[in-house]
């Protein structure tokens, strides 16, 4: 994947990083009470849907990315946990 710059909050660049999509939706499934599995396998699926969203952008903002991922995951449950768990960062 071409390297894509993720604009931040307070206007700094990063890189992105799939990593970062990744542990924050296994998180959001583990509080959600999913198995180590059952998390494992949503935040495969909503990594995959974010790396496919991002392909078409050079750079992006770390809301939009945020925005995305709440879309992406199938369980409004978790969702609302990675929403609520962002907020209070």
């Amino acid at each position: 994947m071409m390297k894509k710059t993720v604009i931040k909050r307070k206007g700094d660049e990063e890189d992105y990083d799939e990593k970062k999509v990744y542990a924050s939706c296994y998180a959001a499934a583990l509080d959600a009470h999913y198995t180590e599995k059952e998390a494992e396998k949503l935040a495969i699926e909503v990594t995959a849907k974010i790396n496919t969203w991002i392909k078409s952008k050079k750079q992006t903002s770390s809301s939009e990315i945020r925005h995305q991922i709440i879309i992406s995951i199938p369980d409004s449950a978790v969702a609302l946990l990675y929403k609520h768990h962002l907020d209070a960062s």
